[in-house]
Parts: structure tokens; sequence; C-alpha cells
């Protein structure tokens, strides 16, 4: 003779299990929204602050020593370049550098690039030995006006590694640059 399954079980059991699934993708859910929005007020906290800049030596001011603490990041470089001339920004200020540098170092960054690293980007400085996460992100002007880079860092392991973290940065980078333009055309 056949022996009697009790299916009720079984299923009780899979319910159960399904609705700790849900649960758990709720709670994920709602904590990428937390997170989001955090994101999200930081990056409209860093525009408005460049929106403000009172010339380009203060827009310069905000991104490299004002960005960190606003963005909860560990360091942010800036370079830019047109024609023969090229610099970079960073928390120790600004210095001269190769034009041909800077745009070696856009090539192949279309828009955003986020990644995890053993040493960050040399826009960095000496803060580059430091670095496990960046975005790079373009700065791209119609001639004559500068071309570059932005680039933000943390010791952490990687902390924006989504599409939306990814048009949050393009947004900021374009209002970097519309701001940069509006100091730099005479």
């Amino acid at each position: 003779m056949g022996r009697v399954l009790s299916f009720e079980d079984h299923a009780l059991a899979s319910l159960r299990a399904r609705i700790a699934a849900a649960e758990e993708a709720n709670q994920d859910l709602i904590a990428f929204a937390r997170g989001h929005s955090g994101a999200v007020a930081s990056i409209h906290e860093a525009v408005l602050a460049v929106i403000e800049a009172e010339g380009l030596d203060h827009l310069i001011h905000i991104v490299t020593q004002e960005w960190p603490q606003m963005l909860g990041l560990d360091a942010v470089a800036m370079a830019l370049f047109a024609g023969d001339t090229g610099l970079r920004a960073d928390a120790s200020g600004l210095q001269f550098v190769e034009p041909r540098v800077i745009a070696r170092s856009i090539e192949g960054i279309d828009g955003v690039v986020l990644r995890a690293t053993e040493r960050g980007h040399p826009l960095f400085g000496p803060a580059c030995e430091l670095i496990r996460a960046e975005a790079l992100v373009t700065l791209k002007a119609k001639p004559p006006l500068p071309n570059g880079l932005l680039a933000l860092g943390q010791r952490g392991g990687q902390g924006f590694e989504t599409r939306h973290g990814s048009e949050l940065l393009l947004f900021l980078g374009s209002v970097l640059t519309r701001c940069l333009d509006r100091w730099l055309i005479p």
C-alpha cells in the first residue's frame, strides 16, 4: 500500500518561505529608497553651493573643500584643460599640469565611471594611495571653454554603484560645468 502525503504541510511551508522572501525584498526596497533619498539630498546641497559661488576661486574652494563633507567623501579633485593650459585642483590647492595628461585621463570615459580600485586615480594627488572607490565624471564644454574631469573618492568600499548614482553624478558634473562656464566666460 502507498503512503499518504500531507500537501497541507508542504503548502504551508512554501507560503511561509514566500512571505519571508517578500518581507526581505520589502526591507531592501525601503533601505534603497532611504539611501537614494539621502544621495539626492546631498547632490542638491552640493549643487546649491556651487550655484551660490561668488567667483571661480570660491567655486573651486566649494568643490574641493566643502563637497567632500557634503557628499560624504574622502577626496574630491578636478582637472580642466583648454588649448595648451591645464590645471588640477584638490584640497591642497591648484597646480598647473600638462593638458595632454588630463586629455588622456578622460579618454574612454563616457559620462561617469564608478569603480572599486586598489589605488585611486592620479588626479587625487597624494590622496590617491588611500582611495578604494572612485567616481570619475567628465566635464564637457564647448570650445573655447575647458573640458575636464571631476574625481570623487572614498577610502571605503564602493558606495555609488547604481544607475541612479550615475545619473545623479552626471547631473552634478553638468551643473559644475555650467557654473565653471559662467565664471570663465569674459
